[in-house]
C-alpha cells in the first residue's frame, strides 16, 4: 500500500519530467525505493524493455508489484552457483539465460504469478515447473515449452 501511495505521489513530479511516460517512471521511481537492492544493469534493451511494460501494468491496472530478486549475472558468479547447486537448479554459464541478460528472478510469489498469467504479451515466459520465478525474455511467435527443471534439456540428451 506505501508503495502505490508513494507512486501515486510520485506521478506529479513523473509528468512534469515526461507526460507519456509517467506511469512507468513514477512506478518504476516507487520500485526502485521498495525494492532498493534490485540491479536491473545488464539485461538486454528487448528484456528490458518488456520487464518495464510488464510491470508498469502490473503496478497500476492490477495493483501487483513485481521486483527481481536476480536478472544478469556475469560467467564468474552463474559457475560458483552452477558449483554449489550442482547443476540441478542452475545451468552452467554457457548454458544460462542469466549470463545472456535474458532472464529474471522475480518477487514475490504474487508478482511471479501475475507474470505467469499475462507474461506472453510481453514475450516473458515462465521456464521451469519447479522455479515459480524464474522467467525469460523468449520474443517470437511461439511460446517455448516448459520444462521439468534448468537441467532436463541436458540429462536426456546425455
Amino acid at each position: 500500500m506505501v508503495t502505490r501511495v508513494l507512486a501515486v505521489l510520485l506521478l506529479i513530479p513523473a509528468w512534469l519530467r515526461s507526460p507519456r511516460d509517467a506511469r512507468r517512471l513514477a512506478c518504476g521511481w516507487a520500485l526502485s525505493l521498495r525494492f532498493p537492492a534490485e540491479d536491473l544493469a545488464g539485461l538486454t534493451g528487448g528484456t528490458l524493455a518488456a520487464f518495464t511494460a510488464a510491470r508498469t501494468e502490473a503496478f497500476w491496472r492490477h495493483r501487483t508489484l513485481l521486483g527481481v530478486t536476480s536478472g544478469h549475472r556475469d560467467a564468474a558468479e552463474q559457475h560458483r552457483l552452477f558449483l554449489v547447486e550442482t547443476g540441478k537448479r542452475v545451468l552452467p554459464p554457457k548454458d544460462s539465460a542469466h549470463v545472456r541478460g535474458t532472464a529474471l528472478d522475480i518477487r514475490p510469489r504474487e508478482g511471479a504469478q501475475w507474470l505467469e498469467d499475462h507474461g506472453a504479451r510481453f514475450a516473458l515466459y515462465r521456464i521451469y515447473d519447479n522455479e515459480w520465478w524464474h522467467f525469460e525474455y523468449r520474443p517470437g511467435a511461439v511460446p517455448p515449452a516448459r520444462l521439468p527443471h534448468p537441467g532436463w534439456q541436458a540429462e536426456v540428451t546425455r
